[in-house]
């Protein structure tokens, strides 16, 4: 462990090695930034920046030599608190990786993202029974963190056990608190949650949910769902008016205001010194 100042503060560090290159990180690091920082390739599918680490997926699974002794583990998840070293190519991270993929291609055969990761990490079936058509849930949860830590709203939630386990709006109904944001389709690793806006409505076929667009104050045009508006406005009456205008009208608008500024600061600066 070392130390370093940075901004007047003085941070320790802990080096460590991934795959035979040594990298200093901080204190609680986890080895899946590190590797990131190095350029090392680790897949992964139930992580994301904008939630803590799950480790559903397992797939980010590396193999980790800590005081002599190996284990395997998932990177996402792991903090960096000594000197360890770290192995995400080697021979028992492969075998693990593999049977991995085929449990998630047996839970999800229709799924693009799943078989084209399958492919790269050289599998192309699964010995396991497949779970049928219909399904490109790989049940990572990064649905439900988003709608619960990020959005606040909490739509959506894990409902059964065992190989009955879903995600679902409670009792499987359209969701009444929804505000069809779209984050739970942007943060969906295989695409299994789809958006649509279709005749003045946002369409989640997934949740069975459909919201209302709101009209642009300004062109008139329906842009995003009224209940994700009011949400984001709550509290906020200085946001009202900014986010009751569709993108391309603020960003109209917003070019107009830079070229009445760009144009009366000219004027004052011939004012104040004349023509060039």
């Amino acid at each position: 462990m070392r130390t370093i100042w940075y901004e007047e503060t003085l941070i320790a560090m802990i080096r460590i090695e991934i795959d035979g290159q040594a990298v200093d990180v901080e204190r609680d690091t986890t080895i899946l930034q590190a590797a990131r920082q190095l350029a090392i390739d680790i897949p992964a599918l139930c992580h994301h920046a904008a939630v803590k680490p799950y480790s559903a997926c397992r797939i980010c699974t590396v193999e980790v030599i800590r005081r002599g002794r190996s284990q395997l583990t998932a990177s996402c998840s792991y903090p960096i608190r000594e000197e360890i070293q770290v192995l995400t190519n080697s021979e028992r991270v492969i075998h693990a990786r593999r049977v991995l993929m085929e449990l998630l291609l047996a839970q999800c055969p229709e799924s693009k993202d799943i078989r084209d990761l399958a492919h790269r990490l050289g599998v192309e079936n699964t010995r396991f029974r497949t779970r049928g058509e219909g399904s490109n849930c790989i049940l990572c949860g990064l649905c439900v963190r988003v709608c619960r830590d990020v959005i606040g709203v909490s739509a959506i939630s894990f409902v059964n056990r065992g190989w009955k386990r879903e995600v679902k709006t409670p009792f499987d109904a359209p969701s009444e608190v929804c505000i069809a944001c779209r984050a739970c389709a942007h943060v969906c690793p295989t695409g299994a949650i789809q958006a649509e806006d279709i005749s003045g409505n946002r369409m989640l076929s997934f949740w069975q949910t459909s919201r209302e667009l709101q009209a642009c104050a300004s062109c008139g045009r329906p842009f995003a769902p009224g209940a994700e508006v009011q949400h984001l406005t709550r509290g906020r009456d200085d946001l009202r008016e900014s986010l009751g205008i569709c993108p391309q009208c603020r960003r109209t608008e917003t070019g107009g205001r830079l070229e009445r500024w760009t144009t009366s600061a000219q004027s004052r600066a011939i004012k104040d010194h004349g023509t060039p």
